[in-house]
């Protein structure tokens, strides 16, 4: 890293100037083709993935976006003479518009069960071609609310007219001004609190533009951005703050602009490129899920991670060199010049105590953390996987009013139909799907069940079930799961008849299923990269296993977090997140492989600290209360960032953004000032020298690899810095 450093130093004008022309060039590239974002697959080889099959392949229009507009009269019936003719009139001009395949309409024959009972609400159901766009769909909008008046209100839903809120730019930027306030506050000094941002808005800035590129080539979510910005500028800010901090520890320790920022890069850069590569690569392992959507997802955040790294060991140290001593506050400029060299580590302060109490009481206080931490995680043992709905939208949206209203005057489950696709090919099989419907209607938790007509020659029907409950309830998912293992089974014996449970809800449940059925896997195989990883680091085998399971931990408290605030409900109101619901299926899958990321990154520059002090000194007290005393300032001030920058997309407006908001923002604070400042040293100064053994054959085996900088091998330490407890076990080792 040194000749990087000493490059980037020596050139620093060139390689701010590289950036901006990069930025630059790839923002000219997007706003020559623009970005191509789209929505892969959730699931394959499902029941609901061969419903919806068997629907494209019988009509266009049955496996199209369908949507409902939603009428209701304050006080009257919506077969009121004005009501009905300016609906009727509003559903003929839909019928006619681009785009449409057909409309039912609750006037029409066809259409008499759509409307309740009370005769106060009413819906039409409006199904699209498969391939109808956007400004269609909108046109039709406009013409289905035209009617509404201070009487008649009208409300749309459904898969075709669902509204996505759109990312809160101020709540987002809101992270940015809270984290340069908090940098401001420690440090009191501007440029310790403008550079680590500088760096990572580039880094993210960049990686924004790069990933729209990217969208043409491989299929990306259009919520990768988002998440993308919510991780880079996480990590790094953090990443630029832990190289911009080991700058000025050098300054003040006497050292040259130039010669800083080398060791800074040296030693502090490693570990940063080091933390960025285990970020990177638990992103990359969600690859091995192969899932469509996650798959975009990963590999945007993993571009947006290489760049701010990237950002980090480059455009950073060129930026130091700009601004040379001016990393300093004032008042430590006015120290440097008047004093002589004071090594940090002597240096008293609120870290320091606090290691020296963990050192002091490393049983106690171990304990105690665990059982909060256990206490934190405990709510992930109800976790439940599925889709948010309309109802859990707020009341002014258009989609949330028609939800409420269907769900008033129809019962919840309309707004989640379950659709069957039967394939019955001889008239056997037909009579078989008309006692099906007769069987499906006496079924407990059915509401009702419809068969769609089928055409002379057509192979394929379609039964609609209304459940009796919400598509997002817990019953709900029984239910398929009921008709699928009992209901279905018997009605398909002794006949060809086939029947798969499909639509929206059905796609949901499943997709659930699939990932809640990979996710202990998955964990597992995180946990397993990281401890290859640490070892190579630091050449133990102790380390890397505690390092494990905790992340496994703070992966339990980050869902724990969702469960109470998003499945639970608690806080979900007041914070404007809508009503309790499960959590949505993706998430935990992108909040394992992103928090394993950033616990590694508190691990590495913990331990590496530990590490680099053990290589100076080969006292393992010594090491472990310098190297948590040195980074512990660090640590706290980068975990209070990520809390400021995750938290503020809480207040984004997008449910999904919102749970990955909580809980990362929760397992940070918590990782960060529990378990890298409390459990890992306190089970660090218990085991003692055992810390740093490794086989000899094993250390052979593996690559070497120096993240805390050139010194790998534990120097012999002088008696003069021995602890008491530590003489003993060192001489014997000897």
């Amino acid at each position: 890293m040194s000749p990087l450093a000493r490059w980037c130093h020596r050139h620093r004008l060139a390689v701010v100037l590289a950036w901006v022309g990069l930025l630059l060039a790839l923002g000219a590239g997007v706003g020559a083709v623009g970005n191509g974002f789209g929505n892969s697959p959730t699931s394959q080889n499902t029941d609901s993935a061969k419903a919806t099959a068997l629907l494209q392949q019988a009509s266009n229009s049955a496996a199209g976006k369908s949507g409902r507009v939603v009428w209701q009269l304050k006080d009257g019936k919506v077969s009121e003479p004005v009501a009905e003719r300016a609906m009727t009139e509003a559903l003929r001009h839909i019928a006619d518009a681009p785009g449409v395949a057909a409309v039912t309409s609750p006037y029409a024959p066809e259409g008499k069960g759509q409307v309740s009972k009370d005769g106060g609400t009413a819906y039409a159901t409006v199904a699209f071609d498969e391939n109808v766009s956007d400004p269609q769909i909108d046109h039709v909008k406009e013409l289905a609310t035209a009617p509404e008046s201070g009487s008649l209100h009208i409300a749309l839903n459904g898969q075709a007219f669902t509204v996505n809120p759109k990312p809160n730019a101020v709540a987002d930027a809101m992270g940015i001004v809270l984290a340069f306030i908090v940098l401001l506050f420690v440090f009191r000094a501007v440029w310790v609190a403008a550079l680590p941002i500088i760096t990572a808005v580039v880094g993210v800035g960049t990686s924004a533009v790069a990933v729209m590129l990217l969208s043409h080539a491989i299929t990306l979510s259009d919520t990768t951005l988002t998440l993308g910005s919510l991780i880079g500028l996480g990590v790094g800010i953090d990443y630029a703050l832990f190289i911009v901090n080991r700058q000025r520890a050098n300054l003040m320790a006497g050292m040259g602009v130039a010669e800083s920022t080398t060791k800074a890069l040296n030693t502090s850069g490693r570990a940063v490129l080091f933390a960025g590569l285990t970020v990177v690569v638990a992103l990359l392992g969600m690859l091995t899920l192969n899932v469509g959507i996650i798959n975009g997802i990963a590999i945007g955040a993993a571009v947006t991670v290489v760049l701010t790294v990237l950002a980090a060991i480059t455009l950073l140290p060129a930026l130091l060199g700009m601004i040379g001593t001016r990393i300093l506050s004032r008042a430590e400029r006015r120290e440097q010049a008047g004093q002589a060299v004071r090594p940090s580590t002597d240096r008293p302060g609120l870290w320091g105590r606090w290691a020296a109490r963990v050192q002091a009481h490393p049983k106690a206080l171990g304990l105690v953390a665990m059982a909060v931490l256990t206490a934190l995680a405990f709510p992930t043992l109800s976790l439940r996987l599925g889709a948010s709905d309309d109802g859990n939208l707020p009341t002014t949206s258009t989609n949330r009013q028609a939800y409420d209203m269907i769900a008033d005057g129809f019962g919840p489950g309309f707004n989640g139909p379950l659709v069957l696709a039967v394939q019955a090919p001889s008239a056997a099989d037909q009579a078989a799907r008309t006692k099906l419907v007769a069987a499906l209607e006496q079924v407990d938790g059915v509401a009702s069940a419809t068969a769609s007509p089928m055409g002379e020659g057509q192979t394929v029907g379609v039964i609609s079930v209304v459940p009796t409950t919400s598509p997002q309830s817990a019953d709900t998912s029984d239910l398929i799961h009921h008709l699928r293992d009992d209901v279905i089974p018997g009605a398909e014996q002794g006949t060809s008849m086939k029947v798969y449970v499909g639509g929206l809800t059905a796609s949901n449940d499943d997709f659930a299923s699939v990932l809640m059925s990979k996710l202990p896997l998955f964990v597992l195989v995180i946990a397993a990269l990281g401890f290859l990883l640490l070892t190579v680091a630091f050449r133990s085998l102790l380390i890397p296993a505690v390092g494990a399971l905790l992340n496994i931990l703070s992966i339990g408290v980050a869902f724990g977090a969702i469960v109470v605030v998003f499945q639970y409900g608690f806080g979900a109101g007041l914070l404007g997140l809508g009503a309790a619901g499960p959590i949505e299926s993706f998430v935990p899958i992108l909040v394992v492989g992103i928090m394993f990321g950033l616990s590694m990154d508190y691990q590495v520059f913990l331990v590496s600290r530990m590490r680099e002090e053990w290589a100076h000194t080969g006292d393992s007290r010594r090491a472990i209360r310098v190297g948590q005393a040195e980074t512990g300032k660090v640590i706290a001030v980068a975990a209070t960032i990520m809390v400021c920058v995750f938290g503020s997309f809480v207040f984004g407006g997008m449910r999904v953004i919102s749970e990955f908001g909580v809980s990362l923002a929760v397992a940070v604070a918590v990782d960060a000032l529990l378990i890298r400042m409390v459990v890992v040293p306190a089970l660090m100064h218990l085991c003692g020298r055992a810390n740093w053994w490794l086989p000899r054959s094993l250390d052979k085996a593996l690559p070497h690899v120096s993240v805390e900088g050139p010194v790998d091998e534990p120097a012999q330490p002088h008696p003069a810095v021995r602890e008491p407890e530590t003489v003993g076990v060192a001489d014997r080792v000897r």
